[in-house]
């Protein structure tokens, strides 16, 4: 008999919601002002509608975001696009990304912050190691 591992209980995530407020409070514009600045620069296109923001601010269902839809609130929001990425990620796919110290390795890793303190001690270290290779 083979012990099974079970998946980490499912919690809520909110990450890139969450940003999308923060930012949305920090550069103090409407939804619908914020919706005109998330241009896609590869399209030149507005990436999002303001209805979208504002439910994934409220925390209400929506669906994941495009490519497009990053890239365009990676300029609206005046956020790096990896960290957009990272948030939508986390929130949409349970996939955290976790850094090294300098910010030159990155690694996806599936529910890391539902780890144990002494497992997120032990990803960082194998991290740190390949920074150092």
């Amino acid at each position: 008999m083979t012990a099974e591992r079970s998946a980490p209980a499912p919690t809520e995530r909110h990450h890139l919601g969450d940003m999308v407020l923060d930012r949305k409070t920090a550069l103090r514009l409407s939804y619908e002002k914020l919706a005109e600045r998330c241009i896609d620069p590869d399209t030149g296109e507005q990436a999002v509608k303001s209805s979208w923001l504002h439910r994934i601010a409220t925390r209400l269902p929506v669906q994941a975001p495009s490519a497009a839809a990053l890239r365009g609130m990676s300029a609206g929001l005046e956020v790096p696009l990896r960290l957009v990425q990272d948030a939508a990620s986390a929130q949409f796919f349970g996939v955290d990304f976790v850094y090294s110290n300098d910010e030159t390795v990155r690694a996806m890793v599936s529910h890391f912050e539902e780890m144990t303190p002494e497992d997120r001690r032990k990803i960082r270290a194998l991290i740190e190691a390949f920074r150092k290779a």
